[in-house]
């Protein structure tokens, strides 16, 4: 092999093994994957130190009122389930509210 060609294959290997340790060394961030299936959004509780989640998951409808947004869950046709009802202080309240569960649920995606 050739001065010239001996010197490329060291430069290559040196700036390879340079780009490893810098790729290595980068904090890796991790990732939680969603599940459409699973995925949890906690919802305003009425008692302190009380927490309250909803599975996004098997939401069947939301409904929105002035004074309040309310979530159906968990039936198997509309009326069957659960439902949780959130007061409002104002109604604009309902879509600051509906557009954080629309976040949280493409985050289950």
């Amino acid at each position: 092999m050739s001065f010239f060609g001996r010197n490329l294959c060291a430069g290559l290997f040196i700036a390879a093994a340079i780009t490893g340790l810098a790729h290595s060394q980068t904090p890796t961030s991790v990732v939680t994957p969603g599940s459409t299936a699973f995925c949890l959004f906690e919802i305003p509780s009425d008692e302190p130190n009380r927490h309250r989640w909803i599975n996004l998951g098997i939401v069947q409808y939301i409904e929105t009122t002035p004074t309040e947004l309310k979530i159906a869950y968990g039936g198997g046709s509309f009326g069957s389930g659960f439902e949780v009802r959130i007061p409002l202080a104002k109604p604009e309240d309902a879509q600051i509210l509906l557009d954080k569960i629309r976040k949280a649920a493409a985050a289950c995606r």
